[in-house]
This record gives C-alpha cells, sequence and structure tokens, in this order.
C-alpha cells in the first residue's frame, strides 16, 4: 500500500510527541513492506526552534519531502492566519497526484491548515494529537493558567501566547475542509470525548498510540541501574506550564535522597532553571534522541508525570480493545519503569488498572511515593512488570496496526474499493 503523511514537523525537524508518532508510524509501515511519503515544512520548524535534532533515521522504503519557500516564516505565517498551504501548495499537489492510498493528516497547522484536508484524491485520516480542531492555541489550556472547558475569548487567549489571532477560525472553513475526512483517529477517549462535546462533526475513532522498541537496545528491565549517588526520577517533556514541571522541583528542592533529571525543551525552561536555583539535584538534559531517552527511562527509579491540564488517557475503551495513555507513559512502561502522576483526569485510573504506578495529589503524597520506590526495590520492579504487560497488550506496533489497517480496510470497503491485504506483521 502506498501512504503519504501531511504533518508541521518531522524528524529531525520536531521537538514534540506528534512527529515522533509520525516518524514511528511511517517506519513501522515501511519495514512490512509498505510505501511512504512524508510531506513537512521545514519553514514550520525553523521559525520556532535552533538546529534540528539528531539520531534519526528512516527505511529506505520512507521518502522525506522537507518543504521550504524563499519566504522563510512567512509562509507558515501565511498559513496559520488564512488556512491555506497558499506558498507550498503547488508542491504539494505535485507530490499527491503520485496516487497514494491513504493520507494520513497529521499536525497541519502551519504546514496546510484545514485547507490541505481538500488535496488529494485517497482514503483520508487525521489523527487528533492535540486540540487544535477546536483551540486555536493546541491546548485548551485558558490564558497558559488553567484547562479551558470550553473555548471562549479564543482571541484574547492566543495573544496571552504571543500568537496572531487566526482570521480563517472565523469563517466556515473548517466546517467544509474536515468533510473531506473519512475517519478522526483519537488517542485517547479523552480526546475523542472533548472534540465530541465541542462540537466536531465526523467519525471519530479512539485508537490508541503505540511505541517501539529497538531491537539493537538491552532488554526493557536488564539495566544496569545508576549508583546511589546518581538514583533519579524522570521527567520527560516540553517545558510548557500545562505539563506541571513547575509543582515537581519545589518538592525536590526539599529532599535529599533522589535526584530530579529532565528531559526536553520549551518555553518556560528558563523560569524552570531560575526555580531550580541551580541545585545539582536538578538536571536539564536538554533534547534527547529515542535511544538515549529509552536509556533514561530504563535506569529512571520512575518516570514523574506531573501534568495539571486534561489528561490524554482513560482506562477502557467502550469495545474493551485497549487503552490510550500519553506517550511518555507508554515509553516508561515499554521500559519497565513504573509512573507516579498528578492525581488528575483518568491518569490515576490507568495507573490503577493497569497496576503500573502510583498516583499523589499532595506534595507530601508525592515524596511518600518517591520514598517507596526508593527504599522498596522489590515493589519498584513488581510495578514497572505490571506496566510492562499493560505495554504488550496495548501499546506495541502491532497491536496499533492490526486496528489501523482493520480501519482503512473497513473505510475501502464502504466505498466499494477494497485494497489488497496488508501484512501488518512482517517485518522487514
Amino acid at each position: 500500500m502506498r501512504f503519504c503523511m501531511i504533518t508541521s514537523y518531522y524528524p529531525p525537524y520536531n521537538f514534540g510527541g506528534d512527529g515522533i508518532y509520525v516518524h514511528r508510524l511511517s517506519n513501522e509501515l515501511a519495514r512490512r513492506g509498505n510505501v511512504v511519503e512524508v510531506i513537512h515544512c521545514i519553514d514550520s520548524y525553523n521559525f520556532a526552534a535552533g538546529p534540528p535534532a539528531t539520531g534519526y533515521q528512516d527505511h529506505p522504503n520512507v521518502t522525506v519531502h522537507g518543504l521550504k519557500s524563499g519566504l522563510g516564516m512567512l509562509s507558515p505565517l501565511a498559513t496559520q492566519q488564512t488556512g491555506y498551504p497558499l506558498m507550498k501548495s503547488q508542491r504539494i499537489r505535485e507530490i499527491l497526484s503520485k496516487g497514494f492510498d491513504v493520507i494520513h493528516y497529521h499536525n497541519i497547522s502551519l504546514v496546510g491548515g484545514p485547507g490541505v484536508l481538500a488535496f488529494g484524491e485517497a482514503i483520508k485520516l487525521y489523527t487528533m494529537h492535540d486540540y487544535w480542531l477546536i483551540c486555536p492555541t493546541h491546548g485548551l489550556f485558558r490564558f497558559n493558567r488553567a484547562p479551558c472547558p470550553r473555548p471562549t475569548f479564543c482571541a484574547a487567549c492566543t495573544l496571552v501566547y504571543k500568537r496572531p489571532p487566526q482570521l480563517w477560525r472565523y469563517s466556515s472553513l473548517l466546517e467544509t475542509a474536515i468533510k473531506n475526512v473519512d475517519a478522526f483517529i483519537a488517542p485517547s477517549l479523552t480526546s475523542q470525548r472533548k472534540h465530541e462535546q465541542l462540537g466536531l462533526k465526523g467519525r471519530i475513532v479512539h485508537l490508541p498510540n503505540f511505541v517501539s522498541i529497538d531491537s539493537s537496545d538491552s532488554a526493557p528491565g536488564e539495566p544496569t541501574r545508576p549508583s546511589s549517588e546518581q538514583r533519579y526520577f524522570l521527567f520527560v517533556g516540553r517545558l510548557e506550564k500545562l505539563k506541571g514541571l513547575h509543582t515537581l522541583i519545589p518538592v525536590f528542592l526539599r529532599q535529599s535522597k533522589a535526584e530530579l533529571w529532565i528531559a526536553g525543551t520549551g518555553t518556560q525552561e528558563a523560569e524552570l532553571r531560575e526555580l531550580a536555583r541551580g541545585d545539582s539535584k536538578i538536571r536539564f538534559l536538554g533534547h534527547q534522541s529515542e535511544a538515549a531517552l529509552r536509556r533514561l527511562y530504563r535506569d529512571a527509579i520512575g518516570v514523574l508525570y506531573p501534568s495539571i491540564n486534561f489528561q490524554v488517557g482513560l482506562p477502557k475503551s467502550r469495545t474493551g480493545r485497549g487503552q490510550g495513555a500519553p506517550l511518555v507513559i507508554m515509553e516508561a512502561f515499554s521500559q519497565k519503569t513504573p509512573v507516579i502522576a498528578s492525581n488528575v483526569g483518568s491518569i490515576p485510573v490507568l495507573l490503577e488498572q493497569t497496576g503500573g504506578g502510583l498516583a499523589y495529589s499532595t506534595d507530601q503524597e508525592l515524596l511518600a511515593a518517591i520514598d517507596r520506590l526508593l527504599s522498596d526495590p522489590a515493589y519498584r520492579s513488581e510495578l514497572g512488570l505490571r506496566a510492562y504487560d499493560a505495554y504488550r497488550a496495548y501499546w506495541t506496533a502491532e497491536v496499533h496496526l492490526d486496528r489501523y489497517f482493520e480501519l482503512i480496510e473497513g473505510i475501502a470497503a464502504g466505498r466499494g474499493r477494497p485494497l489488497g491485504q496488508p501484512d501488518a506483521h512482517s517485518v522487514q
């Protein structure tokens, strides 16, 4: 089968989980004999970040089209304002004219806006990695202060995030464009229900993301543990307020039994470094490659997930066919590392039902959870094994691709144009 992925960011021109997912999906499809082409916007990355990351490779069956225009940042800005890929429209159409079985859209906010959903003739999927379809700031986090139950004052909120209001959101463009999509994919039931609640029209299917394990790494759960003076808990994610890292740093400043290691970058980094006051127990590691992250996950006593925004995982789907979880939790579980998460939304239920971690509501409860994992290695290992069982049951590439192909085949049958049977398990 022939797939085209369209996304604003793709490794190495990437700094978020959406681009990592597109990379994983593209390469897992390619390893199984499918042909994949990726369209992404280098201008968007260059405008928002520094030099591209390293450590990413693509399968020979993956062709990557990194789009650039002579106008630099003006190209994604024009898309952000109008909702169309004005300066990249011709090139996108040229690539799509090759003919694909599936066009899979991801974060299209700067590579094409809603207008790109009308491009090409194929089965069309759209993965809702965030809330961009219903929120101009992507996060449903009002004025960068608290979760937003229903978008209001959107123009003022956008300005707080130092972004220009989007003119196209005051037209019928989105309502018209989404009619071109055969199915929207929600990585969690929280995301699905929020989009439905806020009026997104279209078929929404719950399909959790996945994590691939690199066979070149040592087996998960069999690391060489750090020395006693380097016992650490790990935070992985964008350094933004809604991620909640600012709530962890004061806790680690008050205790001396373990370090806090922080992998990621973001707009709040300078503020967080100031909050940490240069304390040697708190280490800012910056961007990390996937291989480096796997090692960090494996050697951590536990992974901390202090999010203060809507959680993106629920314990079970309506059909009982798998669970959704944030990518960070999936990655931790794949390395047999337990998670300690804030008692917000559905994540505590997920941890309780999988047995893969602990939840906390207060700083004292967080300290107690940290102490428990530090002082009782057998208990930590028990949680890690339960976490790995959940990963194997719900979040492997095989589980994901079985359902992914099932969705595609169902759409194709409904159109009266059955596709050739893809082999989700034949890895090259």
